[in-house]
Formats: C-alpha cells, sequence, structure tokens
C-alpha cells in the first residue's frame, strides 16, 4: 500500500507542477505583456456591424478610443489575476473542491480561448492550436484526476493524445509545413551558432522527429525511449527561449521579458516525463479499485 501511494504522490506532483507552471506563465504574460485579444476585438469584418449598428461610434473611433484600448487591457489582466487564484484552487482542492473546480473549468475555458486567439493571429493554421493541447487540457485533466469518475488507463491514454497533438502540432512547424517561423531559425543560430541553412535542415530533423515521438508512443515497445527523449526536447526547448534572447548586460530584463516562455513550455516536457515514469514503474499494473480510493483519500 505504501509504495501504491507513493507512485499516486509522484503523479499528482507532477501534473501539479505543470499545472501551476502553466498558469504562472500565463499569469506573467497577461499582467506584464500582452495577449492577442486584440485580434478579435480589432477585427473588422466581425466586430464593425455590431459597433456601428449597437453603439455611437464608427469603426475608426472604436480603434483609436483609448477607452476601447482601456478595456481590452483590463480584460488581459483579468485573465492574468484569473490564472493566480487558479493557482490557489490547486492547493486548496481538497478542502473547497466544488469553488476549485469551477476556478479550473474557467481557466481551463481561458486558456482554450487563448489558443483560438493564437490560431486567428497565426491565420488560422490547425497546428497552431493543437501546438498547445497540452496547455489548454491541463486544467481538464487535473479535475479528471480528482474526480470520482477517474479512471487511471483512461488517464494514460488521454495524457498520450495531449502529448502527440502537441509534438505533431509543432514539428508541422519545424517540418515546414506551415512557414518555418523566423524565431525558429533565430533561435536555433543563435543556440547552436550555425547559419541558416544549417538552421532550417537541423529544425526540419526535428519536425520529423517530433512526428515519430506523437507516433510512438502509442506503440507499447518504443513507448520509453521516445517519450524520455520528448522530455529532454521539451525542456529543452523550453529553456531556448530565454537562452537564445538572453543578454549579460540585461539579465533582469531579459528573464522578465522571456522566462514565462520558457514557465509555462516547461510542461511540454514533464507530461512526457510523467509517462516515461508510469510506463517505467508499470503504473498501469496497480489495481483499479486501489488506485481510485488513495487518488481520492
Amino acid at each position: 500500500m505504501k509504495n501504491i501511494i507513493y507512485k499516486e504522490t509522484l503523479i499528482s506532483y507532477l501534473l501539479t507542477i505543470s499545472l501551476v507552471l502553466i498558469l504562472l506563465g500565463r499569469a506573467w504574460q497577461h499582467l506584464f505583456w500582452d495577449a492577442p485579444y486584440r485580434s478579435f476585438f480589432w477585427n473588422e469584418s466581425i466586430l464593425k456591424p455590431i459597433i456601428e449598428s449597437f453603439t455611437t461610434l464608427n469603426w475608426t473611433d472604436y480603434i483609436t478610443s483609448k477607452r476601447t484600448d482601456f478595456y481590452i487591457q483590463l480584460l488581459i489582466q483579468s485573465n492574468g489575476i484569473l490564472y493566480i487564484f487558479a493557482i490557489i484552487a490547486i492547493y486548496l482542492f481538497n478542502y473547497l473542491r466544488k469553488i476549485s473546480t469551477n476556478i479550473l473549468l474557467v481557466t481551463g475555458g481561458s486558456l482554450l480561448l487563448l489558443a483560438l486567439l493564437l490560431t486567428k493571429e497565426k491565420f488560422y493554421h490547425t497546428a497552431q492550436f493543437f501546438e498547445h493541447s497540452i496547455q489548454f487540457g491541463a486544467p481538464f485533466l487535473f479535475i479528471y484526476y480528482k474526480s470520482n469518475y477517474f479512471n487511471f488507463r483512461h488517464f494514460i491514454y488521454i495524457l498520450k493524445i495531449l502529448v502527440a497533438l502537441t509534438f505533431f502540432s509543432h514539428g508541422l512547424y519545424a517540418f515546414g509545413f506551415y512557414p518555418l517561423p523566423g524565431k525558429f531559425v533565430d533561435m536555433t543560430i543563435q543556440i547552436i551558432k550555425c547559419n541558416e541553412e544549417q538552421a532550417i535542415f537541423l529544425l526540419y530533423i526535428a519536425g520529423i522527429l517530433d512526428f515519430l515521438v506523437a507516433i510512438l508512443i502509442f506503440i507499447p515497445f518504443t513507448a520509453k525511449p521516445v517519450l524520455l527523449y520528448a522530455a529532454i526536447w521539451g525542456i529543452i526547448t523550453a529553456f531556448a527561449r530565454v537562452f537564445a534572447n538572453f543578454n549579460v548586460e540585461f539579465i533582469f530584463s531579459s528573464l522578465h521579458q522571456f522566462g514565462y516562455q520558457t514557465i509555462y513550455r516547461l510542461p511540454h516536457g514533464i507530461f512526457p516525463l510523467l509517462l516515461y515514469f508510469i510506463i517505467q514503474r508499470n503504473y498501469n499494473l496497480i489495481p483499479k479499485k486501489v488506485f481510485f480510493k488513495t487518488s481520492l483519500s
């Protein structure tokens, strides 16, 4: 029984720390930087008819209004505060289950909306949305893990789907299926000290490996080494945001500007690591009723 409780504790810890990192990084972004809400609220084709029909403003007045920008910024920062409350809700979950569940449901919806806005900003590339699967899926997975309907094998399967979608979608950009982001190339050149042609080739290879991760984690005899690679690669790419843009003359400025991007991406490596530990230690052999009891105690 002690061994089972230890296993459950490790799973709970990795899942919790992943969700906290996502929320902390996104809170940092929303409170101190920006989020793509203006891509919706300044969308002329969608909002112009509404603004000019239901207000006294014309479209030009609306988009140049300081009041409009103030309310958009207030919405962005309000979501940042929501993420802070969600972190608190995670640690109070066992004491305030219903309230914490509702806060995390709203938070999951907010992260889902953020992924949609990022997709709109990136010309509606489907991969842009699913690249954030781990991030917007984490709150819902945490709620499921804590619920009375928890099933361990279903939990593992959902984890694999979230990891596969994230890596496959990221791979579509690195592979060149979508236009290769210039920041990918710039980070590669900055970190490895290679030329542009070499950077593009390395990213192409990385894209192929991302595709393999998405497939091979579902095959029992290949899952373990692939997940270990995915965990290492996910953590490396998360830290690449800070490392590639770090300036020793402006240490705190560099960390403030790029640190949150590392923080909310670290779960891209922690989720595969969680799956690796599950498979490595045969957690799936735990009797459902026993695990069910310890995970809800």
